[in-house]
């Protein structure tokens, strides 16, 4: 009994040895924010991508994710970088451009017609994005994606004059977002993302915008049941980690990091634009209202939008970045006519 009982002692030793020396072998450990719900494709295709750099790294390289804005919102979390409590996130377009105003430019309101137009020019433009999060001390990791973005509202919005009488939704200090609005004489209710829903059920807006797939997640469409069937805008963000953090890992974990990122987050891209697909059968299966926009209220738009254009350049994002979407942006088309031709 006694043999056994020393037997049993030494097993838990061994056992307990092993496991701190499995713990101490995590040498870089990056703390990640992110507004994503737990649950959703984002946070998961993450935690996919975490997992296989801890293999790779044998346990070096471990990132512990803060989902769904326990950290607070984009604001939130890039200060918390700053003072070392996070080493990275995932950020909206809107939150960090305040940071580097010129990854803004995307956003600009009926820029784009199609996914392809999307993917070109951020691909022409991705050098530049590296480059200015650089110099905030920022590494970019990956680009994300929320998807094409809609109207949503707890009334129809068809025309104009709908748009005008309801209670439109921007993020917080995005210029982007309220230039065209304001142009249209509309004054917006500036909040963040997670302030959305309670507003929504308090009366306070009635107007949001968001992807088909982001508006079931967050549960937006439980109080916005019409969708205005127009894509207004595109919405993105970036994976982005602390450039001083970043710096102190081996070069070749450094570039494991960006090999492993360019192997999940594109499935990333593919697995949302496959949910903002679906989510528009199950929205209307959940008694939401698809309601078309007339030709003459979307051409006021988007004549609200080039005029908007004129308040954004410079004071938004700088005209170099603005003069190189376009390029890029006609580029494309023209390539595209010549295949249809």
């Amino acid at each position: 009994m006694q043999r056994l009982v020393s037997l049993i002692f030494t097993a838990l030793v061994i056992l307990l040895i092993s496991s701190n020396g499995a713990q101490a072998k995590t040498k870089y450990l990056f703390k990640i924010g992110s507004l994503a719900p737990s649950g959703s494709v984002w946070a998961q295709q993450f935690d996919k991508f975490a997992a296989e750099v801890k293999d790779k790294t044998n346990g070096e390289v471990g990132f512990r994710s803060y989902s769904g804005g326990v950290m607070g919102d984009d604001q939130a979390m890039y200060r918390k970088i700053r003072v070392g409590q996070l080493h990275g996130g995932g950020f909206t377009m809107t939150g960090i451009g305040k940071i580097v105003p010129d990854f803004r430019v995307v956003g600009v309101p009926f820029l784009f017609k199609s996914y392809a137009e999307v993917d070109y020019v951020i691909q022409g433009l991705l050098p530049t994005f590296i480059e200015r999060f650089r110099e905030k001390k920022l590494e970019l990791i990956s680009m994300t994606e929320v998807g094409f973005i809609y109207p949503m509202s707890t009334k129809p919005v068809d025309t104009i004059a709908a748009l005008k009488n309801s209670t439109n939704w921007i993020p917080s200090g995005d210029p982007v977002s309220g230039a065209l609005l304001t142009t249209l004489g509309i004054s917006p209710v500036q909040l963040s993302i997670p302030d959305v829903l309670s507003s929504l059920q308090s009366g306070l807006v009635d107007t949001v915008y968001n992807s088909f797939y982001g508006s079931i997640i967050l549960q937006w469409f439980t109080k916005a049941k019409y969708i205005t069937d127009m894509p207004y805008g595109y919405a993105y963000g970036v994976f982005l980690l602390d450039g001083k953090k970043f710096g102190q890992l081996p070069d070749k974990y450094k570039e494991l990091i960006h090999a492993t990122a360019a192997k999940h987050f594109p499935v990333l891209l593919e697995k949302t634009r496959i949910s903002n697909h679906d989510s528009r059968q199950v929205l209307s299966d959940r008694g939401v209202d698809f309601v078309k926009a007339d030709a003459d209220t979307v051409r006021q738009l988007q004549e609200g939008r080039d005029l908007s254009i004129k308040t954004l350049v410079k004071s938004a994002f700088s005209p170099e970045i603005y003069q190189k979407t376009i390029q890029l942006l006609e580029e494309f088309r023209k390539e595209q006519e010549g295949k249809d031709s």
